[in-house]
């Protein structure tokens, strides 16, 4: 007897195999239609949202990880404008990648072609549930999403619309479906769905990355957590060093692409510091330094620990360390990064392109917020994900990372 998520995965692939032969035109007018619905039935989404709120302010949620919860009339808003910029984006499927004619005369072609069925697990972040859905459907994929606890109203309130907006273009309704058990065994049996998951995804936190890297036995691309750094060098403009650190730390501090970890050359540390600490000082921030940056401060920085150093705190808390050297940075971030989106501040060309080739990430800033790592600012439309491995995909995860590629091959009785 079938189980509920191999049901929901024979149904996914029904609708894969659908989606693959449907015009770039009519997967635009699904598109369009999830973002009128979307913008129509806004009421019902915020709604599901209250109550998910509600609930995750009775059971203790952290102000910054409610912020990753709450979806506003501007929010939602803001996810019906994306999926109409994903609309307006070239199709991925179909695009000849290379290929050419043999001297026996064979023709081939390399082209690129859906991945099938793409899995989700990701955590408290309504949003997803639609920038996930729509890039699988432009890229031809259907989608089986599995949020946690915590949003389960406003992902199920999202899915109902989306699907319904699918059913009104005549298209499979189950190109969009979202896991409604949002217990541990549904997660465990995602990473095992073995011959219905093409490939699974994870989003979220790093217990959830490690826990689906280890038990996955379906092929993974593995988002990583954002242990991000800003490197104040000893050349750098420190008015400009302020206002990214302050950007990078608490515009947002519950994203992945938020910094965790400041490094300041030990130059200018002495002005350097005092400045930070009056900016970050508008949004209450934790302070966590070494000793030189406690000598610096004073008392109201709380001396840090090695784990500090490693930790993606994700609330208004930064990790401080003053250095002695441009190599010293590099190998600290080196050491702690978990490869996400790093950046050095600094007027030496030199040492910025030192930077650029010898720091290991997905995303390496000169002069700018950390901030910027997102599918929408890199020109992706939306994204799926952050990848900070290596094969297949890297960085903001669009739609070309959605696809893989068949060879095509062609001839006129050719025998080896």
């Amino acid at each position: 007897m079938m189980t509920q998520l191999q049901e929901m995965g024979q149904r996914a692939q029904k609708a894969a195999r659908m989606l693959s032969t449907v015009s770039t035109s009519k997967k635009n007018e699904a598109l369009i239609a999830i973002a009128e619905h979307l913008e129509r039935r806004q009421d019902e989404i915020l709604k599901a949202n209250a109550a998910d709120m509600e609930a995750a302010k009775m059971s203790g949620m952290t102000s910054s990880l409610l912020d990753r919860l709450s979806l506003t009339s501007k929010r939602l808003q803001a996810i019906a404008m994306s999926v109409r910029d994903v609309a307006s984006l070239p199709d991925p499927i179909g695009k000849i990648i290379g290929g050419g004619t043999n001297p026996n005369g064979l023709r081939i072609e390399k082209i690129s072609v859906p991945l099938g069925v793409v899995g989700m697990i990701f955590e408290a972040r309504p949003n997803v549930v639609a920038d996930a859905a729509v890039l699988c459907l432009k890229s031809s994929n259907a989608s089986i999403l599995r949020g946690g606890k915590e949003a389960i109203h406003t992902g199920s309130a999202l899915e109902k619309v989306m699907r319904d907006a699918l059913e009104s273009v005549h298209l499979p309704a189950d190109c969009i479906q979202l896991v409604k058990d949002t217990s541990r065994d549904s997660a465990l049996e995602m990473m095992k769905l073995n011959g219905y998951l093409d490939v699974l995804i994870p989003r979220g936190g790093a217990g959830l990355i490690r826990s689906v890297v280890e038990n996955a036995t379906v092929p993974v691309i593995e988002t990583g957590t954002g242990n991000c750094h800003v490197y104040v060098d000893a050349s750098a403009d420190l008015e400009m060093a302020c206002q990214i650190v302050d950007n990078a730390k608490t515009s947002r501090p519950s994203v992945c692409n938020a910094i965790e970890n400041v490094l300041v050359h030990r130059e200018v540390a002495a002005s350097f510091l005092p400045l930070m600490k009056k900016a970050l000082d508008t949004h209450q921030v934790e302070l966590r330094g070494c000793p030189e940056t406690v000598r610096i401060l004073g008392n109201c920085v709380t001396p840090a620990s090695m784990e500090d150093y490693d930790t993606e705190f994700l609330d208004y808390i930064l990790a401080v360390k003053v250095v002695d050297s441009l190599e010293e940075a590099i190998c600290h971030i080196n050491a702690h990064s978990t490869r996400h989106s790093e950046c050095i501040v600094t007027r030496d060309y030199g040492n910025s392109r030192k930077f650029i080739r010898e720091i290991d990430a997905a995303a390496v800033y000169v002069n700018a917020s950390t901030r910027f790592t997102d599918g929408g600012e890199f020109g992706l439309g939306a994204e799926i994900g952050i990848s900070t491995q290596k094969l297949h995909a890297r960085g903001p995860m669009g739609l070309t990372a959605l696809t893989s590629y068949k060879y095509i091959v062609e001839g006129d009785g050719q025998i080896r």
